[in-house]
């Protein structure tokens, strides 16, 4: 997948994230861009070793392995910050 995709895959895997995640955040919709774009690295690179992202291009395997590490991420920052 090329660095474009990975952008947007980042931010709605960032907007997905937010969206699950309960509870107020105090990171603003930029830092959930950053963690979802970050999320979307991690977890197309966790996924590609279990075999559930594809380097093809977005499909619901990439959307769902890049919010689960935009997810982990927010999670992590949260709890960090807090």
């Amino acid at each position: 997948m090329g660095i474009i995709s990975w952008i947007v895959l980042g931010l709605i895997a960032g907007a997905l994230a937010k969206w699950l995640m309960p509870g107020k955040d105090g990171g603003g919709w930029f830092m959930t861009m950053v963690l979802g774009i970050a999320g979307a690295f991690f977890g197309g690179f966790v996924g590609s070793f279990v075999g559930l992202g594809t380097t093809g291009g977005l499909s619901i395997g990439s959307i769902i392995t890049a919010t689960l590490g935009a997810f982990l991420l927010l999670f992590i920052y949260n709890k960090i910050k807090s």
